[in-house]
């Protein structure tokens, strides 16, 4: 026979539970609540925006004119030591020009500029000696074996060319992109980096350029033309600083109107304790992303 169970003992508990759920609900609910959403600032964006690129040109222009110190060491004193330390600083100085690499989208004011630093591939032959696996002439760039550093006068467009000054004006307005072909790149990071290490033999394997410190040692120059190749690569430094200082200044003259920069006042030759990137609302991002 079943058990009667009364209804007076029942319905206490399912209130109880009932109840219970209820209040948790409740609770839930309390918790899950979003604060309502606030308007975007269009103008607060685009200044955010502005600014953090301001402050990665500036950055790539500080660590440039660090480049150029370590140059100038190089040139003075040609050593193991002193080629390396211009490796190191050229590696540092790529970091923040990198990360402007995002500001060339929807900003034309960048790639006027862009080419005269960062154009890449290059035809090394143009420059300085090259291996024979390299080869002695290509159909696409009759400047593809000039070696400028080796030669004072050289020929474009079928005319002779002097090149018995390698001046920041020579590699900018006459060498740059010679004979209208975009792979004879003798001015930026890459120009700059062939002449660190040259050539990669290396190939898909680890390693790179192995350019010896004698290249530039007037006493015992193996690679010869030492005096050249140093006016070269003093040149092609010089001139990646002072692209780089007009970038900066073109951005700040014609980046978005809205934008107030709270930066303007900073110069890049002196530099605060932490870079510009460390002070931009995207501090947390580290400085080889």
């Amino acid at each position: 026979m079943k058990a009667i169970i009364s209804p007076r003992i029942v319905a206490p508990r399912w209130g109880s539970r009932l109840a219970a759920i209820g209040a948790t609900a409740a609770l839930t609910a309390a918790v899950f609540v979003l604060p309502a959403k606030a308007e975007t600032d269009a103008k607060a964006v685009i200044k955010t925006y502005a600014d953090i690129a301001l402050a990665k040109y500036e950055d790539s222009l500080i660590t440039a004119q660090a480049l150029d110190k370590a140059v100038d060491a190089l040139i003075a004193t040609p050593s193991a030591e002193t080629l390396n330390a211009a490796r190191e600083a050229w590696k540092a100085a790529r970091i923040p020009y990198q990360q402007t690499e995002v500001y060339r989208f929807g900003n034309k004011i960048v790639d006027d500029w862009e080419g005269k630093v960062n154009s890449w591939p290059l035809d090394e032959g143009l420059i300085d000696y090259v291996a024979k696996s390299y080869g002695t002439e290509s159909d696409e760039n009759a400047l593809y074996t000039a070696n400028v550093i080796a030669n004072k006068e050289i020929e474009i467009n079928g005319k002779k060319v002097d090149a018995s000054k390698l001046t920041p004006e020579f590699l900018s307005g006459t060498l740059q992109e010679a004979g209208g072909v975009e792979s004879n790149v003798a001015t930026g990071y890459h120009a700059i980096e062939f002449l660190l290490w040259s050539q990669d033999l290396h190939g898909t394997g680890p390693g790179a350029g192995e350019r010896p410190y004698t290249d530039y040692d007037l006493k015992d120059c193996t690679g010869g033309n030492c005096d050249r190749r140093a006016e070269y690569l003093k040149s092609a430094s010089d001139l990646l600083v002072s692209d780089l200082q007009e970038m900066v200044n073109d951005w700040k003259e014609d980046a978005p109107p809205e934008r107030i920069s709270s930066m303007a006042s900073r110069t890049p030759a002196s530099p605060p304790s932490s870079p510009a990137w460390a002070r931009s609302p995207m501090a947390s991002w580290p400085a080889s992303a």
